[in-house]
């Protein structure tokens, strides 16, 4: 993630719509910074300016309220967070070598850094948060129907329930390295290779 500061309010030079957009990008930016350095609910709509270099008022003036900004916030960073696991995997031609790919695109959160924090925040957020949870939802079935296609392409059994399977366990590595250290990726290549495989699909390449 990227420090906003207040060089993000554009110069004289530039107009209005794109100095709103500079503010409103500099507002995303620094609430998806502090939710995981203070927790969901201690970030303030004075932090975020601050962290911005905005001032307050453009917190509303942007964003209906500061869950909303909050939501926006957290709905782009997890995209981000999913999208390049998931591009690693649908690009293989084997699905258990696409899964390895994934998990070692995923090394990059190991619990403790900000990206794994944020997720972990998100998750709980939305158990009590009906707006935030209908967003996640969508993007993990965003995440479950392009695995379940890639999957069908190569034949695997009951591509559905794998696919449910196989993002329930990535998203659960995630929340476990909060917690201590999990396996890494090869120690996985023979029960994904069980799992996956079907008319020849699936030998991993050692």
């Amino acid at each position: 993630m990227t420090k906003a500061n207040d060089q993000t309010t554009a110069g004289a030079g530039a107009t209005s719509a794109e100095r709103g957009r500079a503010s409103r990008a500099a507002l995303l930016s620094a609430a998806a910074e502090l939710i995981p350095e203070v927790g969901w609910n201690a970030v303030t709509t004075r932090l975020v300016a601050a962290r911005a270099g905005v001032r307050p008022g453009l917190v509303h003036y942007h964003f209906d309220s500061l869950e909303a900004l909050l939501r926006t916030a957290v709905d782009t960073a997890v995209s981000g967070v999913l999208d390049g696991p998931t591009a690693a995997m649908t690009a293989s031609p084997d699905p258990v070598e696409g899964l390895l790919a994934a998990l070692r695109a995923m090394d990059a959160y190991q619990g403790e850094d900000p990206d794994s924090v944020l997720f972990a925040e998100a998750y709980l957020a939305a158990t009590r948060d009906p707006v935030l949870r209908a967003s996640m939802s969508r993007l993990m079935e965003g995440v479950r129907t392009s695995t379940e296609g890639w999957l069908r392409t190569h034949r695997v059994p009951q591509p559905e329930a794998v696919a449910e399977l196989l993002c329930a366990f990535l998203d659960g590595l995630v929340l476990h390295r909060a917690l201590g250290p999990v396996p890494g990726p090869q120690a996985y290549a023979e029960p994904l290779r069980r799992l996956l495989a079907a008319h020849g699909a699936g030998e991993v390449t050692r």
